[in-house]
């Protein structure tokens, strides 16, 4: 306990009605936070050092859980959808109340400060007050870590309230179970309640600066991972799971600016985040060794399962969950950038994994197209990545990340547009899926081949060559890519059936444009004028 800064807390914990509790931990070091919830028999040491924990009931977001205070803020500017789901002032201040008086009977509770946002002018300083040293640890590892000398004079400007053990009542708060993530932009408060699963905290946050920064900054939030190359030249990654985001942004001959939050002021792009909240299912040291060497002591591991009679963590059992995930500070990756600020971007990479393999492997987009397929969101779930998925099942989620989006998807396309034109901005849509057929029939497209082709555009390698328009898509297919086969550049030729190949491609058209009926009231003729044909 650091008893220097221990004092502005106290006094302000008492106004928010947390002040009597017996023992506060305030800021303490990722060594103290591992060694109580050892004691506390919260979680146990793999043989790395890294703590690994059960989050038990929810191994994951629960969605229909998270509400948004709907008030004069609120109510005219979030696009209310079952995403964004409203709850009324009232039900605020009772689950609140609840929360207070479960942290009062705590015999001790877990306070951090810390802050997000990497670039100074648009930093948003946070306190996290948590039931479990679990939780704090994980708010040390994802968030920004002030310096010691700041503390003493540190005022937070938002509040997270983490309860994980507390069962609300649901009739009494109006909601639908026990337990609710609730997020109030007037109170500048998140309540978290009756979940143990960490990513609650960092998503509430993410959330929210989805919310302050385009409305009210005039920044673009992105759920994106990025780096930078030797040059200097910013390249974003926008994919959903399973379309090799990490993978693809995880390049050794460039620095990591973060994995997955980031935001697009007028000259440059930050990080959200301090820290990694990466998945672990299948890790292993040849495939992804960065991730796998950051499970070490300070890194928390969660839901994941020992091989029997051992503190050696098997990545490829997901009996849990396969949301397996680890959290560590970024600088456990050794080419992460500090502070991770980058200029503005020169290359956008859209990823999909498309299962009906109909989709170019690299093709490069207009604005409109940008921004259509922004919107779009699309990828494809395959059988192995959720339980129960039989056959490939389609997604689209709006701006590649639509459970933290509070605006309307137009509202943050039409953002990106205005930087993609003022910047000159190259934009890609990259298939990491299936050629030559859809999934069992075709092929994967090769990740040597993937990493080829986003080198060639990164490097403008794909400036001065000869491209060719898809008939259904109408984005522009290059005829030819440095290291990659030529064959395999225009989908058709890959597939031995064209009226097949036809057929898919138009049943893919049908469902973007079925998809993208509900935004049409909501964006720009470029954009609508952007939609597939058939």
């Amino acid at each position: 306990m650091h008893a220097h800064a221990l004092l502005p807390p106290i006094k302000q914990l008492a106004a928010l009605g947390l002040g009597n509790t017996s023992t506060i931990h305030y800021q303490l070091s990722p060594d103290e936070l591992v060694q109580q919830a050892l004691m506390r028999r919260e979680g146990e040491l793999s043989d790395t050092g890294a703590l690994v924990i059960s989050t038990g009931e929810f191994t994951g977001r629960s969605p229909k859980d998270k509400f948004i205070v709907k008030d004069e803020i609120t109510s005219d500017t979030v696009n209310w959808n079952d995403l964004n789901q409203p709850i009324e002032e009232k039900y605020f201040s009772i689950i609140l109340q609840q929360v207070q008086d479960y942290f009062s009977n705590l015999a001790e509770i877990w306070v951090r400060d810390c802050y997000a946002c990497a670039d100074r002018r648009y930093r948003l300083n946070i306190r996290v007050i948590t039931e479990t040293p679990v939780m704090n640890l994980f708010a040390y590892n994802m968030f920004l870590r002030p310096e010691e000398n700041v503390l003493d004079n540190f005022r937070p400007e938002w509040q997270i309230l983490c309860a994980p053990s507390l069962k609300l009542d649901a009739v009494a708060c109006g909601i639908r179970q026990h337990n609710a993530v609730v997020v109030s932009f007037k109170h500048k408060m998140a309540l978290i309640a009756g979940t143990g699963y960490t990513g609650e905290i960092k998503k509430s946050i993410f959330g929210i600066l989805n919310f302050i920064l385009p409305h009210e900054r005039n920044v673009l939030s992105m759920h994106c991972s990025a780096n930078v190359g030797r040059n200097g030249d910013t390249a974003i990654f926008f994919g959903l799971s399973g379309t090799g985001k990490t993978t693809l942004s995880t390049d050794p001959e460039r620095m990591l600016i973060g994995d997955d939050e980031h935001g697009w002021t007028a000259d440059r792009v930050f990080n959200f985040e301090g820290g990694c909240y990466a998945k672990c299912i299948g890790l292993n040291e040849a495939k992804e060794p960065e991730i796998f060497h950051a499970v070490k002591k300070g890194a928390l591991v969660e839901n994941v399962v020992f091989f029997p009679g051992t503190n050696t963590v098997n990545y490829n059992n997901g009996s849990i969950t396969e949301n397996t995930r680890v959290s560590y500070p970024l600088h456990y990756i050794s080419n992460s950038l500090t502070p991770s600020i980058g200029d503005a971007p020169k290359n956008i990479f859209f990823l999909t994994c498309d299962a009906y393999g109909v989709l170019p492997p690299i093709s490069r987009l207009t604005p409109g197209q940008a921004m259509y397929q922004f919107i779009s969101g699309y990828t494809a779930k395959i059988p192995g990545t959720e339980t129960g998925i039989k056959e490939p099942k389609l997604t689209f989620s709006a701006c590649f990340g639509a459970p933290f989006m509070p605006l309307h998807p137009g509202r943050y396309a039409e953002m990106l547009g205005k930087k993609i034109k003022n910047g000159k901005v190259k934009v890609w849509l990259v298939n990491t899926g299936w050629s030559g057929g859809p999934f069992l029939i075709g092929n994967r497209i090769k990740l040597s081949h993937t990493r080829a082709m986003i080198t060639a555009a990164l490097g403008g390698l794909l400036e001065n060559i000869e491209y060719k328009t898809d008939p259904v898509f109408r984005v522009a297919v290059p005829v030819s890519v440095p290291g990659v086969p030529s064959e395999i550049l225009d989908p058709v030729n890959t597939w031995a059936n064209k009226d097949a190949y036809n057929e898919q491609a138009k049943c893919l058209a049908e469902k973007f444009i079925s998809n993208f009926r509900q935004y049409e009231h909501g964006v720009s003729p470029e954009i609508l004028a952007s939609a597939p044909v058939f």
